[in-house]
């Protein structure tokens, strides 16, 4: 994984309120961690933690962090978690893992189908996306941003295990091995495809609308009700 640079500046503002006025001045509160320091509240201009964000390929992003005044030039980094505002979408906080360069570590990353299977192709299959993120361990250089399995030879009936999936020099594939990433599963029978559909007609809400119609004439006709004695009070 090539890592991109990032110039961060020690926190100015950490106290309560801080972090709102940060993001007043166009700047991002931070905190970088790790094994190798202590953690320490950064903060990084938006503009450029917004260009990161946009153009980067994978959920996975390593920095080359430059924290201005710092006795190590250069950290490198993995985005750890990017926290972003319910309603407007802006970024609130970022997190920074500290790694190194000679230490393997553990990242999700996704896996896609390339082609076409051939049960889907030629035999009217389904093909079934299982896993959608695999955990790999490699030094940070190597890590990868996607993993690609080639679906093509897969017939109806047959499955890709964790295990079939060639990686690139470097990267361990973890979990257990037996498990199905991608498989074809014969056509559905126009008798299946009914009962899907049957089932997935939503029935209940009717009902329960039903009941609160019910529900609601009772309390017209008790409305109506009361109202009677009263007029023939008043007579």
């Amino acid at each position: 994984m090539k890592s991109v640079s990032l110039k961060a500046f020690p926190r100015t503002l950490s106290r309560r309120g801080g972090s709102k006025k940060l993001r007043a001045q166009e700047r991002i509160p931070a905190v970088i961690y790790g094994r190798l320091n202590a953690p320490q509240n950064l903060e990084v201009l938006s503009k450029d933690l917004d260009e990161l964000i946009h153009h980067s390929a994978s959920e996975n992003v390593l920095v080359d962090l430059a924290v201005e005044n710092d006795s190590n030039p250069k950290r490198l980094a993995l985005v750890q978690e990017v926290q972003h505002h319910a309603l407007s979408g802006k970024v609130l906080h970022v997190d920074f893992h500290e790694v190194s360069e000679t230490e393997r570590v553990t990242i999700t990353v996704p896996v896609e189908a390339r082609g076409e299977a051939a049960g889907v192709k030629t035999g009217g299959g389904v093909l079934e996306h299982v896993l959608f993120k695999l955990r790999v361990r490699a030094l940070p250089k190597d890590l990868p941003t996607l993993i690609e399995v080639d679906v093509t030879s897969l017939d109806i009936g047959q499955s890709i295990h964790l295990g079939d999936i060639p990686v690139p020099a470097g990267v361990e594939l973890l979990g257990d091995k037996s498990m199905s990433v991608f498989a074809v599963a014969e056509p559905l029978t126009e008798a299946a495809e009914a009962a899907a559909a049957a089932a997935a007609t939503p029935g209940e809400p009717e009902m329960i609308k039903e009941k609160k119609d019910d529900a609601a004439g009772g309390d017209k006709k008790a409305a109506a009700g009361d109202k009677k004695p009263a007029a023939d009070k008043k007579k």
